[in-house]
């Protein structure tokens, strides 16, 4: 495992839930979902969990964040963000 942050991971959040002893699999999906809301909408998700499995999952398979990011891979992910008077008025 690196010791840097990357830019797929600029807050570190990955890399320390690796880092964390005894940390949980809701704790883990808690981690998980702050570095997903972060992501540019532009970014294609998988591609960036496919890389934290082939940086971290290797090394740890049985880790709750490698079970985790495993589940992302198998949900599908779709942004949609609305701005502006139809975000915050249902009709």
């Amino acid at each position: 495992m690196t010791d840097t942050k990357t830019n797929i991971d600029p807050k570190g959040l990955i890399r320390d839930s690796y880092r964390i002893d005894g940390i949980t699999l809701p704790e883990c999906r808690s981690i998980f979902l702050d570095w997903a809301i972060s992501v540019p909408a532009e970014s294609n998700s998988k591609l960036l969990i496919e890389q934290f499995l082939s940086q971290y999952g290797k090394d740890a398979p049985d880790h709750p964040m490698t079970s985790v990011l495993k589940e992302g891979l198998s949900t599908p992910i779709i942004a949609k963000r609305r701005g502006g008077r139809r975000a915050r008025v249902p009709y």
